[in-house]
């Protein structure tokens, strides 16, 4: 057969091919699917974002979160808003004639009422094998890699295949591994439960329902987690305390596709067939984050329909990503759809998106790499630009989102990139979640500290940097600017860990 055409449609693909695809569990019509639109053009249309500028701080559609916010609405516009919750303005809110202020202490009253009606979501969906990549991990430099390798070597051989949230979110001071990233997000809610009857008495309900995208592939580790974390240190007190589960997420299932050629193989494209070297071999892979809207459509509908009206989305290899009571507030005060978190790029924020304008005057996020050169980014940097890099954090209004969930997942653009990994060189079809923000009608964009909300592992190197795994003297030498940035992280993460995980530094050890 001509290997031109081969393993590109049903008629064409090799038996031991398929047999592997499906001993991996990856979907072969909908990876065939894929294929079949890409090669006929179907995708040729989505081109990469081109960039007009970034949008300022402006205090009304970008807004800075910091202790001396102040948010202006008009009084009765307030009023009406928040009474469709029950909540009367705080006193603390300063009426001026038609308008009135909300300061951070009026805004984190009005959101930390509004948890209970409130999801907390992660993206769950992909493993830890590209994060602990040798390849990805030398993105730093070797001589970075280099103070990191001790930790590396002890690191990924507990991450590869295995679901990222449920590897190592840090290193303790002492050298021991810390807690997983999925059982800190559970201990954040029973933490913030335990803080809101502390305030405003018992829950008597739902607060802060888990949701996640989970994959075919990774689903069951993931429940067996989950049992193991009920009776965990960590959660158990907190969660008898309080009455609710410690962590009992709500799922949607994301099936697995293929890996298709390299685009210097030319097309038509092919089914990935060479993993490792291997004849016959695939590689399974998510489709993208983006797929969450289709997948957990029956998830945010149950919520709507109990009463959650918003519902927090973010990857769940953040550490900064917990609920916020602020941003809670200023989404239902506003009427907007949804607010997504952005925070000014550092050296390490490599993968991902920006928040940029069109020529047009539109906003979106801009995922660099899928949609936007990392050239393009140096370029807008370079003019003076202060980049606001997407944090992988979305609130959404279900009472907007909920009637549009099949309409999101039509529109999201499906976007095809080269990868160069371990196992080969290949391409990549996924939908990146974020792109939503290019086909709301408008948004609500917060800057926010990264050092409180963004510290996020895309590679296994930046969780030892925020570790501080690495020598600082010697990571000083090797990159001032790196070893900077990875103090500050180090000094966010301690602050989370201890202000809003609970966690107290004992012996060397966060323990609960």
């Amino acid at each position: 057969m001509n290997s031109n055409v081969r393993n590109t449609d049903e008629s064409n693909l090799n038996p031991a091919l398929r047999a592997d695809m499906e001993s991996k569990d990856i979907d072969v019509g909908l990876s065939l699917s894929i294929l079949r639109d890409y090669n006929s053009g179907l995708y040729d249309s989505i081109k990469p974002v081109k960039a007009a500028g970034v949008p300022a701080v402006d205090g009304k559609s970008v807004i800075g979160i910091a202790p001396d916010i102040e948010y202006s609405l008009e009084t009765e516009k307030a009023r009406a808003r928040l009474g469709e919750f029950g909540i009367a303005l705080p006193a603390s809110v300063h009426t001026t004639g038609t308008n009135c202020r909300f300061n951070y202490a009026a805004l984190s009253e009005v959101g930390q009422r509004l948890l209970p009606r409130t999801a907390y979501g992660v993206l769950n969906g992909g493993s830890a094998t590209s994060y602990a990549d040798r390849k990805k991990n030398l993105a730093f430099g070797p001589q970075v890699f280099s103070l990191l390798e001790g930790g590396y070597e002890k690191l990924s051989p507990l991450c590869t295949g295995k679901p990222k949230g449920v590897t190592p979110a840090y290193i303790n001071p002492d050298g021991s591994l810390g807690e997983s990233f999925l059982l800190l997000k559970a201990r954040a809610r029973l933490i913030a439960a335990r803080r809101y009857e502390a305030a405003y008495g018992p829950i008597g309900g739902s607060f802060l329902p888990l949701y996640q995208m989970s994959s075919v592939g990774n689903n069951a580790e993931l429940e067996s987690a989950y049992k193991a974390y009920a009776i965990s240190p960590f959660l158990a007190a907190a969660a008898a305390e309080t009455g609710l589960n410690a962590a009992d997420f709500k799922t949607g299932i994301q099936p697995l596709i293929s890996a298709y050629t390299h685009s210097s193989e030319g097309r038509p494209k092919r089914i990935f067939d060479r993993a490792y070297g291997r004849p016959d071999s695939a590689i399974a892979l998510p489709g993208g984050h983006g797929q969450c809207f289709r997948i957990l459509a029956p998830v945010f509908r149950s919520l709507h329909e109990k009463g959650i009206r918003f519902a927090y989305l973010g990857n769940v290899d953040n550490i900064g990503y917990t609920p916020d009571p602020v941003e809670i507030a200023l989404l239902a005060l506003s009427g907007e759809p949804a607010a997504f978190d952005f925070s000014k790029r550092t050296k390490v924020d490599v993968k991902g998106g920006i928040l940029v304008e069109t020529a047009d005057g539109q906003r979106t996020v801009a995922d660099i790499g899928p949609a936007i050169s990392f050239d393009e980014v140096q370029r807008l940097e370079a003019g003076g630009a202060s980049i606001l890099f997407n944090c992988a954090i979305g609130l959404f209004d279900l009472d907007w989102l909920v009637p549009r969930l099949d309409e999101i997942g039509r529109k999201l653009p499906l976007r095809v990139s080269d990868q160069d990994k371990d196992a080969g060189r290949y391409s990549q079809a996924e939908q990146v979640t974020w792109e939503i923000t290019g086909i709301l009608p408008s948004f609500l964009a917060f800057a926010v500290d990264k050092y409180d909300r963004f510290i996020a592992a895309k590679l296994l190197a930046e969780t030892l940097l925020t570790s501080g795994a690495a020598d600082g003297a010697a990571l000083a030498q090797a990159s001032p600017e790196l070893a900077g940035t990875s103090r500050l992280l180090k000094a966010g993460l301690e602050h989370k860990l201890s202000a809003v995980y609970g966690l107290t530094l004992k012996g060397g050890r966060w323990s609960a």
